[in-house]
C-alpha cells in the first residue's frame, strides 16, 4: 500500500491491526499507548508523534520505507 498522507498511514495500521485480530484496547495494553492515541493515528490525525507511529507500525509487522519516486533505489 502506498502511503501519501496521514489518512492512508492510519488506514494501513487499522487494516493490519484487524488482520491480526487485535482490538485497539489490546494494542494499547501491549504498546503502552492510549486507545485515544491509537484511534487518532488510525483516523489520520496529522499531529501524531512520528516516533510512536513508526513504533506501532513495527509492532504490527509493517515496514516503512522511503525511496525517491523516480528511482529504483
Amino acid at each position: 500500500m502506498r502511503v501519501n498522507d496521514t489518512q492512508s498511514f492510519g488506514e494501513a495500521l487499522r487494516r493490519r491491526r484487524k488482520e491480526l485480530g487485535y482490538t485497539q484496547a489490546f494494542l494499547s495494553q501491549f504498546s503502552g499507548f492510549s486507545v485515544s492515541f491509537i484511534s487518532d493515528l488510525e483516523n489520520g490525525k496529522e499531529t501524531a508523534e512520528l516516533g510512536k507511529a513508526l513504533y506501532l507500525a513495527s509492532l504490527l509487522g509493517l515496514d516503512c520505507e522511503l525511496k525517491p519516486r523516480d528511482s529504483s533505489w
